[in-house]
């Protein structure tokens, strides 16, 4: 039997979301040469909010897009021999950009790799930086987030639950466990 519990809800999504937003901009010194690239699925949902967001301080439109890394997977074979692929939309160039890559959660570093990978087939980024809600640790790879939402100590079999009103009907993060 598995239990839950919650560890963000709404409006502490909000309060990240806007933390996240003005230090992209006060590292970055406003949205100059900004886009932002949401990992599909809910990390779409966020960088769409982010944008939404710089756009509220800022008053400029920076580009956004989204990527599907299914077929970059190193073990897509493993997880199902018909994959789903999403949307990938990436309507400007990459090249000479400072993207920042969005997704729900950090974890091992796979996802991010795959997103890297994905995104230098559109172009030559001149930075590519990462902004997730949750970093839950446990990496396998060299890779860690610009911008943390939270930090969360997990045991491996936890599962980190980013849930967002535009594809689950509500915003919550839960963590769930073996119990």
């Amino acid at each position: 039997m598995r239990s839950s519990d919650t560890i963000l809800d709404a409006a502490d999504i909000d309060r990240i979301l806007i933390r996240i937003s003005h230090e992209i901009l006060e590292v970055h010194k406003g949205a100059e040469r900004l886009a932002l690239i949401g990992i599909q699925t809910r990390g779409v949902f966020l960088a769409k909010r982010l944008h939404k967001k710089i756009k509220e301080i800022e008053e400029v439109e920076i580009p956004v897009g989204q990527v599907d890394i299914t077929l970059y997977r190193d073990d897509w074979t493993r997880i199902s021999t018909n994959p789903v692929i999403q949307a990938t939309e990436i309507p400007f160039s990459v090249d000479g950009k400072k993207i920042i890559l969005v997704d729900d959660v950090l974890f091992t570093g796979r996802t991010i790799r795959c997103a890297m990978d994905a995104l230098i087939d559109f172009g030559r980024p001149d930075r590519i930086e990462l902004a997730v809600l949750v970093d839950r640790g446990h990496r396998e790879l060299p890779i860690q987030g610009n911008y943390v939402g939270k930090f969360v100590e997990t045991r491996r079999s936890e599962t980190v639950n980013v849930m967002v009103t535009e594809y689950d009907g509500e915003d919550r993060v839960v963590i769930e466990k073996e119990s």
